[in-house]
């Protein structure tokens, strides 16, 4: 008999989403006899005690009986239970500053670390995460801000609505001013993205039709890897190359920037990789781009303005053209950069969903038997050591 316990989010500001709902939790009791499923309980989860409990889930605080512990952001170092598998989203394969102390404590605990970022095919792709939902309100925030930005029509806040199809619904009647839109990546926050892009009725256009005139209604072109990246010697793209070798390549972005009204960044970054612009390059009189949605959300990175995060609350704030410094949005002056690490708070519940179906299908299984080479490669500590493919953390680990 395994036991799973969901924990209560510990990281502030708390998130409210889960891995599992409390229908998915129920599936698995139905469908399985060898497994128990424990909540943690929390007042700020997306569904309830109450609802978990109805779906024949037992709520208790203790979880120290469990042997797989499901969270979603970084556990505080205090509530590490020591020698416990865990999986979430620990922000330590690039070395992330801020949580150096939180791998630390992993190593000194004992504990089993699988992150759900390192869940990948053998291809690279990502399994599980909430990108699409990341990609479907950042989307609708830029598409807000450069609103009130321009006065010309006015969008509710995502997080006002219960579910993304009644978001959907106050689409209708959108009236978009000719706009054009630049959506940048190829991965589930792009899907996203583009999601949006078609509900509002904002037409597609090929790249090189979008650089050369104006339309007289909304248009978005989408840019994946080949069309933003070129090898700095050879002058050609390879997806793999590219991912390998960051540095040898090129971004090719410029042209876009000075035909472009609203960007919506949804590329994957890497300290070696190439920046959609510069940060000098804002102040020539050609640079026309005055929203920027950086959904991938890389202060100083694909965006080299993007300043830093703001909230859910308040998640858009400007950048002044010339001295570069963070002011209040929508100034004359100004770039407005919507900048949030937790875009898919604003849809909990289907962002949960969505999250959980993924695990259900192509982790759980296995996680729960002998393992799998997906899972292998996911781990980045084992009963308090570094894995083989995670060694190069080990100087960040140890503070040195």
């Amino acid at each position: 008999m395994k036991k799973i316990g969901l924990i209560r989010e510990g990281k502030i500001p708390a998130d409210n989403r889960v891995a599992l709902t409390p229908a998915q939790c129920k599936w698995i009791l139905k469908n399985s006899t060898d497994i128990q499923i424990v909540v943690q309980n929390s007042p700020g989860r997306c569904f309830s005690d109450r609802e978990y409990q109805l779906a024949g889930v037992e709520i208790r605080e203790d979880l120290s009986d469990c042997d797989i512990l499901f969270g979603i952001k970084e556990v505080p170092v205090a509530q590490l239970i020591p020698g416990k598998t865990y999986l979430f989203f620990s922000h330590t394969k690039k070395k992330q500053a801020y949580n150096q102390p939180l791998l630390r404590a992993v190593l000194d605990k004992g504990i089993t670390l699988i992150d759900y970022e390192c869940l990948e095919h053998e291809d690279g792709q990502r399994i599980i995460g909430f990108g699409f939902f990341a990609g479907v309100v950042g989307a609708h925030n830029g598409i807000m801000a450069y609103g009130k930005r321009s006065g010309l029509y006015d969008l509710d806040r995502v997080y006002k609505q219960r579910s993304f199809r009644e978001l959907i619904h106050t689409y209708f009647g959108l009236r978009l001013p000719n706009v054009k839109i630049a959506v940048t990546g190829s991965g589930r926050v792009a899907h996203g993205i583009l999601e949006i892009m078609n509900l509002m009725g904002i037409h597609e256009v090929e790249n090189d039709e979008y650089l050369r005139r104006r339309f007289a209604y909304p248009v978005y072109t989408q840019l994946k890897g080949g069309e933003l990246y070129r090898h700095k010697i050879t002058g050609t793209y390879n997806r793999e190359d590219y991912h390998s070798h960051p540095d040898q390549y090129n971004c090719i972005f410029r042209p876009y920037t000075e035909q472009t009204d609203i960007l919506m960044n949804g590329v994957y970054w890497d300290k070696a990789a190439p920046r959609l612009f510069e940060k000098e390059d804002v102040r020539a009189d050609e640079f026309i781009i005055r929203t920027i949605a950086d959904i991938t959300d890389d202060a100083n990175g694909s965006v080299p303005i993007n300043l830093g995060d703001q909230t859910i609350e308040d998640p858009v704030y400007g950048v002044d053209k010339q001295t570069l410094e963070k002011t209040a949005p929508y100034l004359p002056g100004s770039i407005d950069i919507m900048a949030v690490g937790n875009l898919p708070n604003e849809l909990p519940r289907d962002a949960s969903r969505y999250f959980g179906e993924q695990l259900i299908k192509f982790i759980l299984e296995d996680l729960l038997k002998d393992g799998s080479d997906i899972i292998r490669r996911a781990t980045i500590t084992r009963n308090g050591k570094l894995t083989e493919p995670f060694e190069y953390l080990r100087d960040y680990a140890e503070g040195r």
